[in-house]
């Protein structure tokens, strides 16, 4: 559905414009099967409402499907992503475009974008992919170390967003190795952070069409939140994150864990009463340490991102931009995300080319012991908790391994 957009990030606006980008980010993870994988919808939403605004025919109508508003809002909606975006200590982003000397542009839509972004291509496509490679390398501080899309001899344009999240966890956890007994990953020994806490509803389990939805929100510095997403054994990947960020965006009941029934609530979930030396109830989380990349063609998906026919080099499609006819060649996203002891770190980089066309004493208490496993597949959301823009999805299919470095 397309819906208006205010230039102001007040009120309502704002709350429609996280909504407008988070459905691009649900309608990506849809597509997701069970292989590890990271990406981040609000990466490339910037870059497709940009385009939207210059095309015509069909095309447009399609961009505008995908960034979920009226076309002739995109520019200024785009500046207020990123600003959101840039607002915050633990995020920074970044837009480039680069065209050849010889594109004529059309200056009301390059005035449109970020001042102090535009860099030009030589023609000569080893140059031209080292100056882009350095740039994704630059605005990542490494994290991708070059641009996703390669520059050829036809390359006339090119467009890109970088985008890095980094945050360190309010309370960290404690590295160990676990053996998984069941699942997936039984009999295989995984790198495990542990952490326990008295605020049990860090943990709240979502009532959704997916079934039960074990939610962990870990709370990070500069107000970013990473959740973690458990399923049933049976779920698909698609199933679990679509249905996590439906739960954030509180579609579905969710019930906190100091008010869970006793026995297994939900999955992962063991609760019980048990002896206890204080009168306190307790949450101990166990999840693997990861870290997942992803390189992903965003034109295999043209449905999802709106790219199905400004791809057909026939035609032009972009009047907005040029009075030579451009049709997207190329539009790709390279990603990466890790969840450590201490914080949070995920990059990514999007682009879109442009072609012509012991014993003790007995326990004095009872108290509530609630332990959360995801020692199996999961997902994972990153938030920004002011704007509530998810910032990266995820799924993690496979554990880390590797023996605990020594101290």
């Amino acid at each position: 559905m397309i819906i208006g957009m205010a230039m102001s990030l007040n009120g309502r606006a704002q709350k429609d414009l996280a909504a407008a980008v988070n459905a691009l980010t649900a309608r990506w993870a849809s597509t997701r099967s069970g292989e590890s994988a990271v990406m981040s919808g609000v990466g490339a939403w910037p870059l497709l409402a940009y385009l939207a605004t210059a095309a015509d025919g069909p095309g447009r109508a399609e961009l505008q499907e995908a960034i979920g508003m009226d076309a002739a809002a995109a520019a200024p909606a785009a500046r207020a992503v990123l600003a959101t975006l840039n607002a915050s200590p633990a995020i920074k982003s970044a837009l480039g475009l680069w065209t050849r000397h010889d594109l004529p542009l059309r200056p009301t839509w390059s005035a449109a974008l970020p001042a102090g972004m535009r860099g030009e291509l030589t023609g000569d496509p080893s140059a031209d992919q080292l100056q882009l490679d350095a740039w994704a390398a630059r605005q990542t501080d490494g994290a991708i170390p070059a641009m996703p899309v390669s520059v050829t001899d036809e390359t006339l344009l090119v467009l890109a967003g970088a985008l890095t999240v980094r945050t360190s966890w309010l309370r960290p956890f404690t590295e160990g190795a676990a053996f998984v007994e069941a699942g997936p990953w039984v009999d295989r020994e995984i790198v495990v952070l542990r952490r326990s806490t008295r605020v049990l509803d860090r943990v709240q389990v979502a009532d959704t069409p997916a079934g039960p939805l074990t939610m962990f929100r870990v709370m990070g510095t500069d107000g970013i939140d990473v959740h973690l997403l458990l399923g049933h054994d049976f779920r698909k990947a698609a199933d679990v994150l679509t249905a996590g960020i439906d739960a954030l965006a509180k579609r579905y009941p969710s019930v906190a864990a100091d008010v869970l029934p006793a026995g297994s609530p939900g999955p992962g979930i063991s609760n019980s009463t048990v002896p206890a030396y204080q009168p306190h109830d307790l949450l101990t989380v166990t999840v693997p340490r990861f870290t997942v990349s992803a390189s992903l063609d965003l034109l295999a998906l043209p449905d999802v991102f709106g790219l199905a026919t400004v791809t057909d080099p026939a035609r032009g499609h972009f009047p907005g931009i040029s009075t030579e006819p451009l049709a997207i060649s190329q539009a790709r996203q390279d990603a990466t995300a890790t969840f450590q002891a201490h914080g949070f770190e995920a990059a990514a980089v999007t682009a879109m080319g442009a072609i012509a066309g012991g014993m003790a004493p007995r326990p004095p208490y009872r108290a509530k012991r609630v332990d959360v496993d995801f020692t199996r597949p999961f997902g994972f959301l990153a938030v920004d908790r002011r704007s509530r823009l998810i910032l990266t999805a995820g799924w993690v299919a496979e554990p880390e391994t590797e023996h605990l470095e020594e101290s």
